[in-house]
């Protein structure tokens, strides 16, 4: 299925397209004009029609994916285009919710046994990450579970719920204390179970940061919707962010850009939680072959992601053809059942959210963070 017409490939100038009719047995051609002119369409499509085809089964979810996308180097490529999706934006209340740079934590015995058997004292979660940052491969440095940019939380547990249940990703924070007072960051995820909010600031800002510096964010999102008659629910997106996620309506839904599609068998840390709206779940990417299929090699903190066959309306379960979309938000991990982090953003119990492919869709180039 091609669910949207991108602009890389407006910019492409093929002149020949077949159409296959499933219902007639048989395809049908159209000549390629060349103008720039394009509306989002819903079809299906020979591979040999376009170079590069790439063709993903993912479990029950079926598409022909443009490679011409999901092979593009480099973030400068996308653009924020005008939204024309309807919310409840205007009725969002609008806080600052207070927390501070989080300590670094080590597990009680040191070391960590990884599902290969082999005990490793690795980096871990908190504390300011100087040089991993969202747009960053989230399995190349040598850590677990590897948090980007600043790790932030309230020092008392009970409040620190309203913290990562408030903060919203794309929301602005201000640092309120030390050397980089005044600075600002934006939400790039959070982390269940350590129950961190990870914030991303310049290098620049970072160097001048330290333990405990208080954090404000100003927390909007909570409680946004989407109107129309459909099942996707919203979570943790700040409406601003919301509105750039590049969300087009097609017949049955809305298609999503996506950076890589995750199907829902290799999912593991937070299955069953009801905590979708303040934590995560983990990619297990231990198979290989698993790895090469769904091409997760190359997979980066802050990238958003289709998670199929995977309902989280009410807690993270496996469903048949739901999809849920996440961004990506700590790194990868050897402990047996854990991997990269996935903050879940929107879900549909009946796949009302249709992935399509974009090797752009990450945080970085969606808000254009310096």
């Amino acid at each position: 299925m091609v669910e949207r017409v991108d602009h890389v490939c407006a910019n492409d100038l093929r002149n020949d397209v077949e159409v296959d009719d499933h219902a007639g047995r048989g395809t049908s051609g159209f000549d390629w004009t060349g103008q720039r002119d394009v509306e989002a369409i819903r079809m299906a499509v020979q591979t040999r029609a376009f170079s590069g085809m790439k063709r993903q089964h993912v479990g029950g979810f079926k598409g022909e994916l443009l490679a011409d996308t999901h092979d593009m180097e480099g973030f400068g490529s996308r653009r924020s285009l005008p939204s024309m999706l309807k919310t409840n934006r205007d009725r969002l209340v609008i806080m600052p919710v207070p927390g501070a740079v989080a300590p670094l934590l080590v597990p009680s015995s040191i070391y960590d046994v990884g599902h290969d058997g082999v005990p490793r004292v690795l980096p871990s979660v908190g504390g300011i990450s100087l040089n991993v940052r969202v747009g960053d491969n989230a399995f190349f440095f040598a850590g677990d579970h590897i948090e980007p940019g600043v790790s932030t939380r309230h020092r008392e547990d009970r409040i620190n719920t309203g913290y990562t249940v408030f903060a919203c990703i794309g929301n602005s924070a201000t640092i309120l204390s030390g050397a980089a007072k005044g600075e600002r960051g934006v939400v790039t995820g959070k982390h269940g179970g350590v129950d961190h909010v990870m914030i991303d600031f310049t290098p620049e800002v970072m160097e001048r940061m330290a333990l405990g510096d208080a954090i404000a964010i100003r927390s909007v999102g909570v409680g946004l919707e989407l109107a129309g008659d459909h099942d996707i629910k919203v979570f943790s997106c700040d409406p601003d962010f919301f509105e750039k996620l590049g969300l087009a309506e097609i017949d049955g839904g809305y298609s999503v850009p996506v950076a890589k599609i995750v199907p829902a068998s290799i999912m593991g840390s937070g299955l069953g939680r009801s905590t979708v709206v303040r934590g995560d779940y983990d990619i297990q990417a231990f198979d290989p072959v698993m790895v090469e299929k769904y091409d997760l090699h190359d997979l980066r903190y802050g990238d958003i992601v289709a998670i199929v066959d995977a309902d989280n309306s009410f807690g993270r379960i496996y469903r048949t053809g739901a999809v849920s979309i996440g961004i990506v938000s700590h790194g990868s991990s050897d402990i047996a059942g854990h991997g990269p982090g996935v903050t879940t953003l929107l879900t549909s119990a009946s796949g009302q959210l249709v992935p399509r492919l974009d090797r752009s869709a990450n945080i970085k180039t969606i808000l254009q963070l310096p």
